[in-house]
């Protein structure tokens, strides 16, 4: 009788347990992972890779400098004779202009716009006013462009411009210049003298193109407004 009364333990006990271990949520333990540590090679390996990529979009605008200025392939079609490397505008010490009525004005107060340049003695010869007449046409050619470009007249003496002359340059800027000063910044490698061209200065104050003579108006005319379309992202009329 003894052994009736004694229990079983794989059933007597067993069944709470049981009951409470399904009563309870189950959990999980998230343990962190670890960090990962990207060895030197790969860091190098991604910063190449960003570096390509701008290389490629920055392409386009490379190789088309490249080619202009330093490839220069003869097909090209521009009239005008590249100035290299460019010439900035000098300082009033050293190229001390003068209006026609003697007052000074700083070289830099040109800046802001292409400059089509023509140096001459105030007496204006045949040569001069031929100049003066294709700039004044070069100019009104542009259309919608002409007022992003100033007509300048750099006189080169003392002489006074005629009368005559007065109402085509109407719109013009007529500056005096020491001859010397004007051949340092102007002066290029052929042997014509300084009025027998046209000078290019562009709204930074470089002198950068110089068209030789004889002058051809429709061949100049197609270098400004290949220029002008160029720059027209960035280059706005009037200073």
């Amino acid at each position: 009788m003894s052994g009736s009364n004694s229990s079983n333990p794989g059933s007597g006990g067993g069944a709470p347990r049981a009951e409470a271990a399904a009563a309870e949520p189950l959990s999980f333990a998230v343990h962190s992972l670890p960090s990962p540590t990207l060895p030197n090679a790969a860091v190098r390996h991604g910063r190449l890779k960003m570096l390509l990529v701008l290389l490629v979009c920055a392409a386009p605008v490379i190789a088309s400098y490249f080619t202009y200025y330093v490839i220069r392939p003869q097909g090209r079609t521009n009239h005008g004779v590249l100035v290299e490397p460019q010439r900035p505008l000098p300082s009033a010490a050293e190229l001390p202009l003068s209006d026609l009525q003697g007052a000074g004005v700083d070289p830099s107060r040109l800046k802001g716009q292409w400059l089509l340049i023509a140096v001459a003695g105030g007496a204006c010869d045949a040569l001069c006013e031929r100049q003066l007449y294709l700039q004044r046409q070069l100019r009104e050619s542009l259309g919608k462009h002409k007022d992003r470009l100033d007509r300048v007249w750099l006189i080169d003496d003392a002489a006074a411009p005629r009368s005559e002359l007065m109402p085509a340059l109407q719109g013009a800027t007529v500056l005096r210049a020491p001859a010397a000063a004007l051949d340092r910044w102007l002066a290029g490698s052929d042997r014509q003298g300084l009025a027998a061209h046209f000078f290019l200065v562009d709204p930074l104050g470089n002198y950068m193109m110089r068209f030789p003579a004889p002058s051809e108006p429709d061949r100049i005319k197609r270098d400004l407004e290949k220029l002008m379309r160029a720059a027209a992202s960035w280059d706005e009329p009037g200073r």
